[in-house]
């Protein structure tokens, strides 16, 4: 059965509290897979349902999943769960649950949603499970855990499953999870399959959860189009790397909010202390940050606090967990998400899913590692309807991975090239070159691992498990607070400003001014203050004036105005 084409919100048949709330968010008409899946799953239809990344997918099932419920308040009074979202991180789950209740702010007593993808313990989740919310959102490990305590129970009362970005669930671990849930639901349900790509996992999780489903393979690119999204591609090696980011942020040739992409933890923290030698601020987003930390950092960027932040693409340098790979001709089996590798966070991704609001650039500071990785990182920009860049390095061994990745996007495209050239001219930048080198020399091995330590210090006297700890023992707590690095990152005083004679040119008349407005912002005086504040002075200095009275005159004029 096709689906109805051209609906809008007001045509659906959706009741009057959620259109309310649709108003609200400002969504005059729905996105296209909005537009196609929002009737078939009004009609109970299960789907496997692909749209880029950026589309409206969380709201594409979110909305028949509320009107689904408030149909049901009306028919039955029993409280239980009746919708199971399961996400592959937990940053994930608590922008589904932020989208439900903008989605539920008129009826939030009768559509309830709970969130347990958290870290906390859980028996701290317990009392909100027991109270039975019509909505819960979690990982795959996070809800098998519930089920095996008894916190949580669908065998009877599950009507509705979604798996939101379901190519992700087998290559972050999810898979053996995955398989023992599905032994804990009813044997009828409908269920929504959400996904950006529809890879050899969604295939598999097709034949696990679907049951003849409905498939919207929407005609669309991966990515936006030309006219909204501009992507470039500049070759530089690794020093010109670091020169070239300078130049772009200190001079504000990047404007706006910028997710700079790197490819490990140890990346992020180098870059951030070479901006900052540079009093350029930056936050960092990586596995090693705790989840409530990792969603503060993200309010916080979306809320404008940073323009910049450095962002950790690890998970595409692993292996998807379970698989093998050929060590010396012998066998590795990957470990299991949660064990090892040094406290990080195994169900973390900032490439996919994550909200990030009004960006105007991604810069990929490192090559992505894969077609996939690409898109997801450029994905995070030229969102809804708005303009983006995507700035990709590349230095000559990536020749071969960015050749890959332009035969994938070109598809249908007429374009000789997808990542045009960025036509810069380092030679122009050389001036800048030995105050990024002055910068690296800071940069030193130590003082990347005090910063990594600095992170988690600041984790743990923040932390509210250890609040009670510490009031018991405040000599720790100082201890703590007062210990300062050993070796941390000399910020040079003479690096802040950029001398006008260092600006090329060609630049002057774009950076040049703004370089001179934040100047005078920060020092809190404009020219007509000048003027007034100096004058009485030039008046009287005969160095300026070139006015010369004898002392006798000096005197007899003072004489004169007593």
């Amino acid at each position: 059965m096709a689906a109805p084409t051209g609906l809008g919100f007001h045509e659906m048949g959706l009741e009057d509290r959620l259109l309310k709330a649709i108003a609200d968010l400002g969504w005059a008409k729905p996105t296209l897979i909005q537009e196609k899946a929002i009737p078939l799953a009004l009609e109970g239809k299960d789907l496997l349902a692909r749209a880029r990344t950026g589309s409206g997918k969380t709201a594409a099932y979110a909305v028949p999943i509320i009107q689904h419920l408030l149909h049901v308040k009306t028919v039955v009074t029993q409280q239980t769960v009746r919708v199971l979202i399961l996400v592959p991180t937990k940053e994930l789950g608590q922008q589904v649950q932020q989208m439900i209740r903008q989605l539920t702010q008129y009826c939030a007593r009768d559509v309830r949603v709970a969130d347990v993808s958290g870290q906390v313990d859980l028996s701290a989740q317990r009392p909100v499970l027991m109270e039975k919310p019509d909505i819960v959102v979690g990982t795959p490990s996070r809800i098998l855990s519930h089920l095996k305590h008894q916190n949580l129970c669908l065998k009877e009362s599950l009507e509705i499953l979604v798996i939101d970005e379901a190519d992700l669930l087998f290559s972050f671990g999810f898979e053996e999870d995955l398989k023992s849930l599905l032994c804990q639901f009813p044997k009828i349900y409908q269920t929504f399959l959400m996904s950006a790509t529809f890879n050899e996992d969604v295939q598999a999780l097709k034949e696990l959860v679907l049951h003849n489903p409905v498939t919207l393979k929407l005609q669309e690119s991966q990515l936006p189009d030309s006219k909204q999204l501009t992507q470039y591609q500049i070759q530089c090696e690794e020093e010109d790397k670091f020169l070239l980011l300078y130049t772009l942020l200190k001079l504000s040739l990047v404007r706006g909010k910028t997710i700079i992409f790197v490819n490990a933890i140890d990346r992020c923290y180098r870059l951030k202390l070479f901006l900052e030698q540079f009093s350029i601020p930056a936050c960092v987003l990586n596995s090693e940050l705790p989840v409530q930390s990792r969603c503060h950092i993200i309010s916080q960027f979306n809320q404008g606090v940073y323009d910049y932040i450095i962002a950790t693409d690890e998970h595409v340098l692993a292996e998807p967990a379970g698989q093998t790979k050929q060590e010396g001709g012998k066998k590795s089996k990957k470990k299991k998400p949660g064990k090892g590798d040094g406290g990080k966070d195994q169900e973390y991704g900032v490439s996919r899913g994550i909200d990030f609001q009004n960006v105007s650039t991604v810069i990929n500071f490192d090559f992505p590692q894969s077609v996939e990785s690409y898109i997801h990182r450029a994905g995070r920009t030229a969102r809804a309807n708005n303009p983006g860049t995507a700035l990709t390095l590349v230095n000559h061994e990536e020749l071969p991975q960015l050749a890959e990745i332009e035969d994938a996007l070109m598809g249908e495209s007429t374009e000789t090239s997808i990542l045009r050239p960025y036509k810069f001219r380092m030679e122009e930048i050389e001036g800048f070159r030995y105050r990024c080198r002055d910068a690296m020399r800071s940069v030193t091995k130590q003082a990347i691992k005090e910063a990594r330590l600095k992170e988690i210090k600041e984790e743990l006297l923040n932390s509210e498990k250890l609040k009670t700890y510490f009031e018991d023992n405040p000599r720790d707590f100082q201890l703590l607070r007062h210990d300062q690095p050993l070796h941390p990152a000399l910020v040079k005083p003479h690096l802040k400003n950029v001398p006008d004679y260092l600006i090329p040119p060609t630049l002057r008349g774009i950076a040049c001014p703004m370089i001179q407005k934040k100047r005078r912002r920060k020092q809190g005086a404009t020219n007509s203050d000048f003027k007034k504040n100096f004058k009485p002075y030039t008046k009287q200095n005969p160095l300026r004036s070139f006015k010369y009275i004898k002392r006798g005159q000096q005197k007899q004029k003072r004489t004169e105005q007593s």
